[in-house]
């Protein structure tokens, strides 16, 4: 079975960047298409931006846009999230996800502060 692994979070000032990665381990990695969540203190959990298997982006969150980039390496089994001109409203926890087949694995989160 799939695991996945954030990193990357961290406390950074507004206007800021940070880059979050999701390690998968397991085979075909390839095959799922890769998503970003966030979820803030108190709010319910939300899609930040996905990707499909190829490569493609899709569903950035408008909150994101233009600011937030998400891509994936294969050969690496990893997933990205470059996030630029961070605010606060950007502080959260951020899960990656994958789908495959149905089913949806949930890596545990890294979390991400936006601060002065």
């Amino acid at each position: 079975q799939v695991q996945f692994v954030e990193s990357g979070g961290g406390l950074v000032q507004p206007g800021g960047s940070l880059r979050l990665s999701c390690v998968g381990s397991g085979p075909n990695f390839i095959s799922y298409t890769m998503s970003w969540y966030r979820q803030a203190l108190g709010k319910e959990r939300e899609l930040v931006a996905s990707i499909t298997y190829l490569g493609r982006p899709t569903n950035y969150a408008d909150s994101v846009k233009g600011r937030f980039t998400i891509s994936r390496d294969n050969a690496k089994n990893t997933l990205y999230l470059q996030m630029d001109n961070l605010r606060r409203e950007d502080t959260a926890v951020y899960y990656c996800k994958g789908t495959r087949a149905g089913y949806e694995y949930w890596g545990l989160g890294t979390q991400v502060t936006v601060s002065s």
